[in-house]
């Protein structure tokens, strides 16, 4: 079972941040458009080549999030109408997340069987998490989606502060 730290640059304005091993060796390379529509993240290996691209979908009546791995569309974040608390789904062939994955703490499954585990990291600067691959062929696909559920909860932050002002 392989570890990996995602550790948020809490003041980065383009969303820039890294994936570290448990010897906090740098994995990936996460890079935000900044000012740049649609708005993407994109996932780089250490050679910085792009592994998986996250896309916010522009012209859609709810905010619709998009996740390719190696260039495949993998699953989609969209959120469902409603009048109360934000709600989301996740589209995956084969892939369901179960647990709390509004607050970081869930489990990916692949047909049933545990692939990856994502915890919050408590009283650290920023946002911190902890993933355990426990497929390593499922690696880039469960970083994806750690990325895209944040940028989810960062979107939906924006939009409810914009709503109050």
């Amino acid at each position: 079972m392989r570890q990996l730290y995602i550790k948020q640059k809490v003041f980065s304005l383009s969303g820039k941040f890294t994936v570290k091993d448990q010897y906090e060796k740098d994995i990936y390379y996460v890079e935000g458009s900044f000012m740049q529509v649609p708005k993407t993240f994109s996932i780089m290996n250490t050679a910085r080549d792009e592994v998986a691209l996250i896309t916010k979908k522009v012209f859609s009546f709810l905010p619709k999030f998009l996740v390719e791995v190696n260039g495949r569309e993998e699953l989609t974040i969209k959120k469902e109408f409603s009048f109360f608390k934000a709600r989301y789904t996740i589209d995956a062939a084969g892939i369901e997340v179960y647990g709390n994955w509004w607050d970081m703490d869930f489990q990916v499954l692949q047909q049933g069987k545990i692939v990856g585990k994502v915890g919050k990291e408590w009283f650290t600067w920023g946002d911190s998490y902890k993933v355990q691959i426990i497929d390593e062929e499922m690696e880039t696909i469960i970083i994806a989606l750690v990325v895209a559920i944040d940028c989810v909860k960062v979107d939906q932050a924006a939009a409810s502060s914009a709503a109050s002002i």
